[in-house]
């Protein structure tokens, strides 16, 4: 295309009607009208993300030069391949084991909060669908995940369900600017509401100003109506640094997440809510603090108090003698 006035201006007027679309997605919500568009992109670019990330397993690789074997002929190239296979065998095995621990640290948290989950593996992340911190899931309409259903790990709240196709799902993480969840303070029950900052901790302001919070205080999810998007009790993070009360009628608290946002592999989505509130059930044990041990050292007495200690108990010991002697003269 030429750089003509005329295409200057077609420029312009597409990128105006982007961003107008993409601003009433986001407030048009659960009744957005691109979002018929949104799910069609899904069902078309989910399975592309599905054939990438399977081309890409050290396992599919493994396999692939498996069969290209018999075309190499030379004893040095079989050598070459096979240490190329043993290395990548070795690296799938630590990847299956680092995801078993993760499916069963999920396992847990799921039944400590009698959550009913899916589980799922990223295969994509990015902004691939208008938004800046997201991820994409191998499970979608086939699986039974809905639009806002909550997303947690092993760790605690990882985001919820935005986009859905017929087998993969678009994940908002929490800590995305656009991302906001009711919370609830561990013991006080204070409430607030998180939202995230990209890299940086989570910003929860509490509904009381006045509430009393430390660093090291913990929250968990308050839970929504119909516990969608959200269901209560998940683990969101851990206090590390309060705002000196300013006489507001709230008060803003930072909290680093329990989730790392940058290494998700295995996640859950939660596709049946537990029956009652677990509150603080699922958070982890807290450590407890190590005994401290007491050394009590008893300085020595001066020189002159020693001597005459000395002095005392040899005066002791001479009185005893003469004691003694006296009763043996005295006995008939």
């Amino acid at each position: 295309m030429r750089d003509t006035r005329e295409s200057r201006l077609l420029l312009v007027l597409l990128i105006a009607i982007a961003f107008a679309l993409i601003t009433v997605d986001i407030r048009g919500g659960q009744e957005s009208p691109v979002d018929g568009a949104r799910q069609a992109a899904a069902a078309v670019f989910g399975p592309v993300e599905n054939g990438v990330a399977a081309a890409v397993d050290p396992i599919g690789n493994a396999i692939g030069a498996v069969r290209d074997s018999g075309e190499r002929h030379t004893r040095i190239a079989a050598l070459e391949k096979e240490n190329a296979e043993l290395k990548a065998e070795l690296g799938s095995d630590d990847r299956n084991r680092n995801r078993l621990r993760e499916l069963d640290s999920i396992l847990k948290t799921a039944g400590a909060g009698q959550y009913g989950i899916k589980g799922a593996q990223v295969i994509a992340i990015g902004a691939a669908q208008g938004f800046s911190w997201t991820i994409t899931v191998d499970i979608g309409a086939r699986d039974g995940v809905k639009r806002d259903m909550t997303v947690l790990n092993g760790s605690g709240l990882v985001g919820r369900v935005t986009t859905v196709g017929p087998s993969t799902s678009t994940v908002l993480l929490a800590n995305d600017p656009d991302f906001t969840v009711g919370t609830r303070m561990e013991k006080s029950d204070e409430l607030g509401f998180a939202t995230g900052q990209g890299d940086r901790p989570l910003l929860v302001q509490l509904l009381n100003g006045k509430a009393k919070v430390k660093p090291g205080d913990r929250l968990v999810t308050f839970g929504s109506a119909g516990d969608k998007p959200f269901v209560p009790g998940v683990p969101v993070g851990e206090v590390v640094r309060v705002d000196p009360a300013g006489g507001g009628l709230t008060r803003n608290i930072y909290v680093r997440p329990y989730a790392g946002f940058t290494k998700l592999d295995i996640v859950g989505v939660v596709v049946q809510a537990p029956r009652s509130d677990p509150r603080d059930m699922v958070l982890p044990r807290k450590p407890k603090p190590a005994p401290t041990v007491t050394v009590t050292v008893t300085p020595p007495p001066p020189d002159g108090q020693r001597a005459a200690d000395g002095q005392q108990q040899n005066q002791q010991g001479q009185n005893q003698q003469d004691q003694g002697r006296n009763q043996g003269d005295t006995t008939p």
